[in-house]
């Protein structure tokens, strides 16, 4: 009887039927490919994995980034996501409070945790674990009283570093409120005090005032650095947009004056009302809190077309009002969130007369940093190094820097940089933070990027003296994400790409359209990878390199984008693996409830791609901690792991396979019988044990639309000289894997025996 070779072409074609696949692969699982000069498909169980870090993370993994410090010591960041769980009961005994979930989270004891919308509102509030169970949480609480449920619990650990295998919370924590305050003044002055109960700045803080309030000539609205007084009152130092201080014209105490709206019935012509408002015909006024008046709803920004006096000024709304009203905005309260930085600034500095000089800033009781406000709420992150500090941008927040050797242990925001961003990366070489998705009054423009000054984060606003700057997109409907490239910053928006390049004043950035109808799919879907970037699209994957943008052929794209989800595209997570020269994506589908659960690989070297089911929420490539890290899955374990550093997932059997396409002999003219199968396998690593047990199943049919028969699966391991299957049937196709703990196999040439056995 003749003899056959199986020589696989390498690569995954899902694109063709599994008669028109013959000779190649068509289904795989946590496999790859390694280069061959002959052309075939050496295809491998992929290399596996092992906790970096020991303890579970505690809510879903959004962004890695590894960097090092001025001491050499290498750093892991971790932007996670806050989870809510519904409290479905709620007891007290003593002092102690327990919550009962549905068990869908694994809480930890010392793990910081937010509770609202429970009643007595005393129980609501930031807590420490002191006990868990698989379905409640224990910590304590001075609070007494009938208890109502209806609330929920939060994981307050949204943001962290890993260093020495210890990992420290750094999440910033924000407080808001809006109420009345009292706002004082000093001619002369650029101090302002404000008075509101129970304020909870500490020194070093910075306050975000969304509603202007007018007081003394001055008006207070936007972003501005805190001192703390006392408990119930705090000072701002009150600067223009370089930086420079802006004087009060009076001294006087006023109970908040903050802009209120006249709606007239049949024009939409609006007159605002804010005391010594300042603003000028074409300039630009903000209404940061959405304010409804005679069935108009105002928000956003709106240009001012006259000024009436210098308490009123009008403004055109987006239609007419059907009734008169007069209306405050918030209320007539002001409206006001409070960033919270560790710590004092160190005695001898501070906040002087005239802005930043020399002396204190008084005296006062300083609150325990810690015990008040919320670590704050998100759901992604974008994560970069400047030298050492560590930046970070929630989406939609502002940007946070931490150092790791000033002895703090919370983030701290940039305060003058851009309040609303949808993601920043660090410029290289010249260093600059690039924020997209971005604002100048508190209002996101989805197409704007804006950038900070030449190796000064704090600088943000464009003179002829620094770089800073800012750029519109001109195509588009938003910026989806952006990275440094090689040698240049590349911004995707859903239309095209561009690249910004970095020219120096004083235009700093030039912007080219580098190509169109490739748009990016999410925010973190493009990685560099030797020199080239590859990047997930709407529909199609794409690369650039030194010919510009190309298509890159995708043969598995019906397992893709027949199934993708992509309501929930931001949460695809691109996967450099400079080991083996691969880019893989993990996306989630139409079935996996809005979570990641598949992914698509693409080998650079061979131009070949796999796919297969795996969760990672979060990864970065090679790094200053070594092989690449991924996070996930997202559901009762959040760990990170380091990939190729094991044959195994996490010290358990990893099920590793592939299934080819059908072979066939004279164009299935004939049935085929086959009596004998030989193994050509490695069954471990080089020079180690050759211990791999994989099982070999064979599928046959007669007909391409048949369900086929199934022979197997048959045990094989190195000792396997051959099997004999003994099947008959026109088309044949061959599943190989393994889910055995601690094996490597690699396949070869294996042979089979056949002989051709009539046509019907």
């Amino acid at each position: 009887m003749p003899h056959a070779t199986i020589k696989l072409e390498p690569g995954v074609n899902q694109n063709r039927t599994l008669a028109l696949n013959e000779a190649a692969i068509s289904y795989t699982q946590l496999v790859r490919f390694i280069p061959d000069a002959r052309g075939i498909g050496l295809v491998q169980k992929l290399g596996g994995w092992t906790k970096f870090f020991p303890s579970n993370v505690g809510s879903t993994v959004r962004a890695l980034w590894a960097w090092e410090d001025t001491n050499s010591n290498a750093w892991l960041g971790v932007g996670a996501q806050n989870r809510v769980d519904t409290i479905t009961a709620l007891s007290a005994t003593g002092s102690y409070v327990t919550l009962t979930t549905d068990g869908k989270y694994t809480y930890n004891v010392g793990e910081t945790i937010v509770v609202s919308g429970v009643t007595p509102t005393g129980y609501n509030g930031t807590y420490s674990i002191y006990s868990v169970t698989p379905t409640t949480i224990t910590f304590a609480s001075t609070t007494t009283g009938a208890m109502t449920v209806a609330g929920t619990v939060a994981a307050g650990d949204a943001l962290s570093v890993i260093s020495n295998n210890t990992r420290s919370v750094i999440t910033p924590r924000s407080a808001t409120q809006s109420a009345a305050v009292a706002v004082t003044t000093s001619q002369g002055s650029s101090f302002v005090t404000i008075t509101a109960s129970n304020s909870l700045v500490n020194n070093g803080d910075t306050v975000y005032i969304e509603t202007p309030i007018a007081v003394g000539g001055l008006i207070i609205f936007g972003v501005y650095p805190c001192i703390f007084v006392d408990s119930n009152n705090f000072q701002i130092s009150v600067l223009n947009s370089l930086g420079q201080p802006v004087y009060a014209t009076s001294s006087v105490t006023s109970g908040g004056a903050v802009p209120s709206f006249a709606f007239a019935s049949g024009t939409a012509t609006v007159n605002v009302t804010l005391v010594n408002h300042g603003y000028t015909v074409g300039s630009t006024f903000t209404v940061l809190v959405s304010t409804t008046g005679g069935g108009v709803t105002l928000y956003g920004n709106y240009t001012v077309s006259s000024v009436v006096s210098t308490n009123v000024f009008q403004i055109i709304a987006q239609n007419q009002a059907t009734s008169n009203a007069t209306v405050s905005m918030n209320g007539g309260n002001a409206f006001y969130t409070y960033y919270h930085t560790p710590g004092p600034v160190p005695t001898g500095t501070g906040y002087g007369i005239g802005g930043y000089g020399i002396g204190g800033y008084g005296t006062g009781v300083v609150p325990s940093f810690g015990t008040y406000g919320n670590p704050i709420t998100v759901t992604d992150w974008t994560l970069d190094n400047w030298g050492q500090i560590f930046v970070s941008c929630p989406v939609n927040g502002p940007i946070f820097t931490w150092s790791p050797t000033a002895g703090v242990t919370q983030a701290s925001i940039i305060y003058n940089g851009p309040i609303a961003n949808d993601g920043m990366f660090v410029a290289m070489p010249q260093r600059q933070i690039i924020a997209w998705g971005s604002t100048f009054n508190g209002i996101q423009d989805p197409l704007l990027i804006r950038w900070s000054d030449v190796g000064d984060y704090s600088t943000w606003i464009a003179t002829v003296t620094n770089q800073a700057g800012s750029y519109r997109m001109p195509k588009g409907s938003k910026i989806v994400g952006c990275i440094q490239g090689p040698q240049q910053g590349l911004v995707w928006t859903d239309l095209g790409l561009y690249a910004m390049q970095y020219t120096g004043p004083p235009y700093v950035y030039q912007f080219n359209e580098l190509g169109t109808g490739c748009g990016m799919v999410g925010r973190k879907a493009a990685a560099s990878l030797n020199g080239i970037v590859y990047w997930m699209g709407q529909s199609q994957f794409f690369m650039l390199g030194q010919n510009g943008v190309q298509i890159v052929a995708c043969p598995v794209w019906d397992v893709i984008f027949q199934d993708i989800d992509l309501t929930n595209a931001n949460k695809i997570r691109v996967a450099a693996n400079s080991y083996f020269g691969e880019i893989a994506w993990y996306y989630p589908t139409v079935s996996s409830g809005g979570e990641i659960s598949a992914y698509v690989k693409y080998n650079v070297v061979l131009n070949q791609w796999d796919f297969g089911n795996l969760v990672r929420t979060a990864w970065i490539n090679q790094s200053v901690l070594g092989p690449p890290i991924g996070a996930g899955p997202s559901v009762n374990s959040n760990y990170i792991y380091q990939h190729e550093t094991s044959p195994d997932a996490d010290g358990q059997a990893m099920t590793s396979n592939f299934q080819t396409g059908y072979f066939e002999i004279s164009d299935a003219e004939y049935k085929v019988f086959v009596d004998q199968f030989w193994p050509d396998m490695k069954f471990g690593y080089y020079g180690g044990t050759q211990q791999a047990q994989l099982q070999l199943t064979f599928y046959v049919t007669d007909y391409p639309h048949e369900n086929p028969r199934v022979y197997g699966p048959y045990a094989m391991n190195n000792q396997t000289d051959f099997i004999t299957p003994r099947f008959r049937g026109r088309l044949m196709s061959i599943g190989m894997g393994s889910s055995d703990v601690g094996s490597f196999w690699r396949i070869g040439a294996p042979r089979y025996r056949l002989q051709p056995d009539g046509k019907f």
